[in-house]
């Protein structure tokens, strides 16, 4: 049972209140902003929250247990508070909410209501929706391992120990050629065998999209030059000019794990172990029962 702060039980008791909603966004590289659909800045709890923001309370759903209940609030971009390129940069993502309901006459009589984490987040002119989901949602998350002939460690995490900082996992060029938005044709990494860098990372050096990473789809060499396709295009158009650094990929193989990466005592996954159809197979005269290891 939540407790009312005395001074702010009495205020919610009177014929009239004065009462408003203020957000407090903590962000997962450590800046804190707030921001009040009240008409005039506040300032409590160690914070100031800004009005200029356009924050306001939309939809919200409130459940009990341990149900994934939502919310959602949308505002305009502006300088002083949240702008376009740190919404397409992600620095919202995952981002701690602490949402307060507050008497804006008498600002130290608040509460805290709920502690959500921003979820999708969507773009329509100068104006953004934000989806703001309760923590338990993380419950609906997988949590420890799952027994698969495939490897479930990150390559270059502290599980697998591949060095990526390496020369021989890296390379650096510069996009010459735009083919679409997710297709680019690039310099400097004709010494990579084609899908080499397949599954790997690409972070921009430099350019509109600098600091920004997305996967590679497919890594291509022909008589054209080198060809990396990106899962996903960047916040912002592709341009020639653009630096990068790629990583390489892994298709989380046992054969590729050894061959590749030189890594089979790191390898986090069982590939000795039988498929489902071998599993449910039955003896016959026909299929070889020695058992020999079984690779993929």
């Amino acid at each position: 049972m939540r407790t009312l702060p005395a001074a702010l039980a009495e205020h919610l008791a009177g014929d009239a209140t004065t009462m408003c909603h203020c957000w407090r966004v903590t962000r997962r590289d450590g800046v804190v902003l707030g921001f009040t659909e009240h008409g005039h800045d506040l300032t409590f709890a160690g914070t100031g929250f800004l009005a200029a923001s356009g924050f306001e309370a939309a939809d919200s759903e409130a459940a009990s247990g341990l149900s994934v209940e939502a919310g959602e609030v949308s505002g305009g971009f502006s300088n002083v508070a949240i702008t376009e390129a740190d919404v397409i940069a992600g620095r919202y993502d995952g981002a701690k909410v602490e949402v307060f309901q507050v008497n804006w006459q008498a600002p130290d009589q608040h509460i805290l209501l709920r502690v959500q984490e921003v979820g999708e987040v969507v773009r329509a002119g100068g104006a953004f929706r934000a989806e703001l989901r309760r923590l338990t949602h993380r419950l609906d998350q997988v949590q420890g391992r799952i027994y698969g002939r495939r490897c479930d460690a990150v390559l270059g995490d502290g599980r697998c120990k591949v060095d990526l900082s390496s020369p021989a996992y890296r390379g650096t060029g510069t996009v010459t050629a735009v083919l679409s938005e997710t297709q680019v044709r690039v310099s400097r990494l004709d010494a990579a065998i084609a899908g080499f860098y397949r599954q790997g990372v690409f972070r921009f050096t430099a350019g509109a999209n600098a600091g920004h990473a997305v996967d590679v789809e497919d890594h291509r060499v022909d008589g054209d030059g080198v060809t990396l396709s990106l899962w996903l295009p960047p916040p912002l158009p592709l341009a020639v000019g653009d630096t990068f650094m790629v990583t390489a990929g892994c298709d989380k193989r046992f054969a590729t794990c050894g061959a590749t990466f030189s890594n089979i005592l790191n390898f986090r996954g069982f590939p000795h172990m039988p498929g489902s159809d071998f599993a449910f197979g039955y003896a016959d005269g026909d299929t070889v029962h020695d058992g020999r290891a079984l690779y993929e």
